[in-house]
């Protein structure tokens, strides 16, 4: 299906070149394609470059960059392939590369302090074949490839990108493009990953469905275009109750504006009602912004059952504060067997109590109030972001959208879903709730807990993404509200 891709890690994806080698009677037969996939990739996007510095590795990634070489060379292109000392091939497909190379007439050349003048550098240097930090000779390679001035090309993955994890241990190539051989690696679409591919694209080696079939993806990678997938056209007989009733819980002392945002993102996403449970003084300001919520005043928890009764999804904790009002707005809604959205403030008492969730319960944490979930760190949460997403998934029993780049839906028993969309410029306070208040709405509208969570996630990040169209530095949240409507209402998204 468009706009939906399946993600692998790298021992699958080994075990489908073997697969595929073994079929086709000749394991050089894939090197070849790659290196003439990467070839015209360089065509179609630099067709002027007349000079071209090819950064080989030891292993087959190395190969890779050895074909496109050749192919650049016979092309009348002037190549310089650069290689470390200790470099030299050492896969028998690598030095059948290597040689076929040098039988053309090009030159290798080992890496002593700089790179020559290039109109591209390409980077086969490791490809998916480093998960540690690169050694001090590899470093000071990648390093200077970094600093050369013209746009680096990366084979397969930029060499240093943990291509399981989306981790970078140590020093990697920024790559202005990468092309991905074979099939797409989950590593290469979240977390600190995203500084260092580039702009991706797929080069499939001829290899059809059966030759992957065989292989378990790790996750899925959802664009915008595939929101449709769950965003049906209403039937015309539509009335405000079958389109569901939020009640979004927060807005203590200082806390207004974030109850404010998740209250008009559920209404823009197209929930039929939206109650929300404030402090007094937030009420005013809140029905002038958006006269069509139902605000409430509460100085206690004294008539919140009732609130909690009419409910059909409750958004709880932005602006929800730590404090006993907070706390015991949250006690309630736990032991009210609703279906919830929790973010902020609900997630930060959550990891303190550590209280059941109700059922098909989502989560929305950020990194940091990950690692609290987790009683671990932001660093180790970030290392490999799939993987704590499916333990805190494990831990609560519930639906987890991990947020930041790349943000990952988990739900126990389900095949985890990377969010390709979203920018730097959400990175503000107020996106959270936001995107509390979005999936809360789609819940309220009758998809199940998993899918309200990716379609909520993938709308808030197209939403985000439209809204920068005039920049990223200074995007705020309020400016994705009309671009929620537009696209929770369109079958495409442009």
């Amino acid at each position: 299906m468009p706009g939906i891709f399946p993600l692998f890690d790298c021992a699958a994806l080994r075990g489908v070149e073997g697969r595929a080698a073994a079929e086709l009677g000749d394991a050089f037969e894939l090197m070849r394609r790659a290196g003439q996939a990467a070839w015209r990739e360089l065509l179609a996007h630099w067709p002027q470059a007349q000079r071209i510095v090819v950064v080989c590795g030891p292993g087959n990634n190395g190969g890779d960059g050895y074909v496109l070489a050749r192919h650049a060379l016979m092309a009348g292109r002037q190549v310089d392939v650069v290689r470390l000392a200790q470099h030299a091939p050492r896969s028998e497909l690598a030095m059948r590369a290597a040689a076929d190379y040098e039988a053309a007439g090009g030159r290798v050349q080992t890496f002593e302090a700089g790179l020559s003048q290039a109109d591209v550098v390409i980077d086969a240097l490791f490809g998916i074949g480093l998960s540690r930090a690169p050694d001090v000779e590899s470093t000071a390679l990648i390093e200077a490839i970094n600093r050369h001035d013209a746009p680096v090309f990366s084979l397969d993955a930029p060499s240093g990108v943990d291509c399981d994890r989306g981790s970078v241990p140590g020093t990697a190539v920024f790559a202005a493009r990468t092309l991905e051989f074979i099939a797409s690696k989950t590593g290469l679409h979240t977390g600190a990953a995203l500084d260092h591919v580039g702009i991706t694209a797929l080069a499939t080696l001829e290899l059809s469905p059966h030759h992957i079939g065989g292989a378990a993806p790790a996750a899925e990678l959802v664009e915008a275009s595939q929101l449709a997938r769950w965003l049906q056209p209403r039937r015309r007989d539509s009335h405000k109750g079958s389109n569901g009733r939020v009640l979004c819980v927060g807005g203590d002392h200082g806390g207004g504006g974030a109850i404010l945002l998740c209250a008009e993102a559920a209404l823009r996403c197209g929930a039929g009602l939206v109650d929300v449970a404030t402090r007094p003084q937030h009420v005013t300001a809140l029905l002038t912004r958006t006269p069509e919520v139902l605000a409430h005043a509460l100085d206690d928890s004294a008539g919140f059952a009732a609130l909690l009764e009419k409910a059909g999804v409750v958004a709880l904790g932005p602006g929800l504060g730590q404090g006993a009002w907070g706390r015991a707005l949250q006690q309630q809604c736990l032991a009210s067997g609703k279906a919830l959205v929790l973010d902020a403030d609900a997630l930060n008492l959550l990891a303190s109590s550590q209280t059941p969730l109700p059922d098909d319960s989502i989560i929305t944490p950020h990194p940091g109030e990950a690692a609290r979930l987790l009683d671990s760190t932001v660093v180790q949460v970030q290392v490999d972001r799939c993987r704590a997403a499916r333990e805190l998934a494990a831990r609560y029993r519930c639906t987890v959208v991990l947020k930041g780049a790349g943000s990952i839906v988990a739900a126990p028993d389900r095949l985890p879903c990377v969010i390709g969309a979203g920018n730097p410029g959400m990175a503000t306070g107020g996106m959270g709730d936001v995107l509390t208040g979005t999936i809360a709405a789609l819940r309220a509208q009758g998809l199940p807990a998993f899918d309200a969570a990716c379609a909520g996630a993938l709308l808030h990040a197209a939403a985000g993404d439209a809204a920068a169209d005039n920049g990223e530095r200074g995007l705020l949240p309020s400016d994705l509200m009309p671009w929620l409507r537009r696209f929770a209402n369109a079958g495409t998204i442009p």
